[in-house]
């Protein structure tokens, strides 16, 4: 990596970007932006039935957003005049062939154009619908790479996946890539194109008995964790992004560098463009902030394991560093790169279970009242049986003792059934919370991130800008950015 290569590799690149609403992927366009406007073009590939739809989203869900307030700062009245010079909105859609472009004008000029092409795309959600993430996460990325085989020029392919496609895996986890169809648990191998035939036929039976479509998301919201689960994956969402590095890996060799970035618990911007940017509720943060708002008081976690967390900024600077680096070899293969802080920085739930009381009672929430929300320490049950037995035992038997009782004594009607009702619907929903997020409370794996350590080393050493690239997860204070940076983000921009 020569220095000064990142400036001059961003310079007058077309860069397709998949998914340009999601959370990271706005990092990455508000920073290529903002450290190298010379940049050709940035192709931005949204969901949209047409143009006007794909300009709407590109300025009310990114280029709207506060993240891009520092852009806003440099160019003042003249943003807009920039921001469009650089950037074309592309209506379309991943989870189809050539991307869902209907205009042949504009994939010509794709196909002849870019240069380099990042996937951001995916639906994060654990239980989502099984048909929509299979087209998004396993799909996607394979008519991505068909799209790119179509072109002229590209250096480089970049698909941002996620260190928990291992699943349930337990010590060192490697850097390495997945074997078509290899499932983790059984003999039984997947098929993607099986997999694909299940779920049509699924949904034609669920319409050809003209069920709701309540209904018909529900059962494919079940299906999709069977499936992961038979084949030993925790839920839909990590079991098909697996799938979908798994037809990446196997389809892109001897075609197009590839280069996959598996980051983990990803939080709020440590540094760029500014310190605690973060939108949605990501992670961990849905835990933190019931807990602010008072309404988790006891969660199943083990303290002594670790929670692996990564600011964005860091995520985005090891994607843009890899990117240069590997678009600058002669190799077809792919590379694949952790991005995570459980090996070198490890971060305690204890840590953060301390951190989150000390800072919601100095600052606590407030109520509708207008009263502070007073917090405890969060209970930590080590187990899921433990916390099913306190569970039961402290609110679902005496919930259903209140039923019984209002029903005997003809009281089970407004308001007692409506209270009911809520309570119930209420336990429900911690219990769910609960179980989508068991097999990363008690995940007992650590990232091993060589590919990454070795890619920081040599960008220390040859690159001029590597400080502005940083990604070192042992230069984050992790007390210091939580209670100064990370929570105050969380308040900020998710809990305003």
């Amino acid at each position: 990596m020569e220095p000064g290569s990142i400036m001059e590799f961003l310079n007058n690149k077309s860069i397709l970007v998949i998914g340009a609403t999601g959370f990271l992927a706005k990092i990455f366009v508000e920073k290529i932006l903002r450290v190298q406007p010379k940049v050709k073009k940035l192709y931005l590939l949204l969901r949209a039935v047409d143009t006007k739809s794909a300009e709407e989203r590109l300025h009310n869900e990114v280029i709207g957003m506060a993240l891009f307030d520092v852009l806003r700062e440099q160019h003042g009245a003249s943003l807009y005049s920039f921001v469009y010079e650089k950037v074309t909105p592309v209506p379309g859609d991943i989870s189809c062939v050539d991307l869902g472009i209907r205009d042949s004008l504009l994939k010509d000029q794709l196909w002849n154009e870019i240069d380099t092409v990042i996937n951001f795309a995916a639906t994060t959600n654990f239980d989502e619908r099984y048909d929509v993430a299979l087209g998004i996460n396993t799909l996607g990325p394979l008519h991505l790479l068909n799209f790119v085989k179509k072109c002229n020029n590209v250096k480089v392919l970049v698909h941002l996946s996620t260190a928990y496609v291992c699943g349930e895996d337990a010590g060192l986890i490697q850097e390495k890539p997945f074997r078509l169809g290899k499932a983790k648990k059984g003999t039984e191998m997947i098929d993607v194109d099986i997999e694909k035939k299940l779920v049509d036929e699924k949904l034609r039976k669920l319409h050809s008995e003209h069920a709701e479509e309540s209904a018909v998301t529900s059962y494919m919201k079940g299906y999709g964790t069977e499936r992961a689960r038979m084949f030993g994956w925790p839920n839909t969402y990590v079991f098909t992004k697996a799938m979908g590095e798994m037809l990446l890996v196997h389809y892109s060799r001897d075609t197009v560098p590839l280069v996959i970035i598996r980051p983990t618990m990803v939080t709020s911007t440590y540094q760029e463009p500014f310190p605690g940017w973060i939108e949605g509720v990501r992670t961990i943060d849905g835990v933190a902030v019931g807990y602010a708002k008072g309404k988790l008081k006891h969660f199943p976690f083990n303290p002594q394991l670790i929670v692996d967390v990564i600011p964005a900024d860091m995520v985005i600077n090891a994607l843009i560093m890899a990117m240069v680096e590997y678009a600058n070899r002669s190799t077809t293969s792919e590379i694949i790169y952790h991005v995570g802080s459980s090996l070198r920085n490890p971060f305690k739930f204890s840590n953060l279970n301390e951190l989150c009381f000390l800072y919601f009672t100095q600052n606590p929430l407030i109520d509708k009242e207008g009263k502070p929300i007073k917090v405890g320490k969060l209970k930590a049950f080590r187990s899921m049986a433990t916390f099913r037995i306190y569970v039961a035992i402290r609110y679902s038997l005496p919930l259903k003792v209140f039923q019984y009782l209002a029903i005997i004594t003809g009281l089970f009607q407004k308001p007692y059934k409506d209270k009911y009702t809520a309570l119930d619907r209420n336990l429900k929903r911690g219990m769910r919370l609960a179980e989508l997020y068991e097999p990363y409370v008690f995940f007992k794996g650590i990232f091993d991130d060589t590919n990454s350590e070795k890619l920081q080393i040599a960008a220390r050493e040859t690159c001029s800008e590597a400080d502005a690239f940083n990604f070192d997860p042992t230069s984050v204070n992790w007390e210091a950015y939580m209670m100064d940076v990370h929570f105050p983000g969380l308040v900020k921009h998710v809990l305003k």
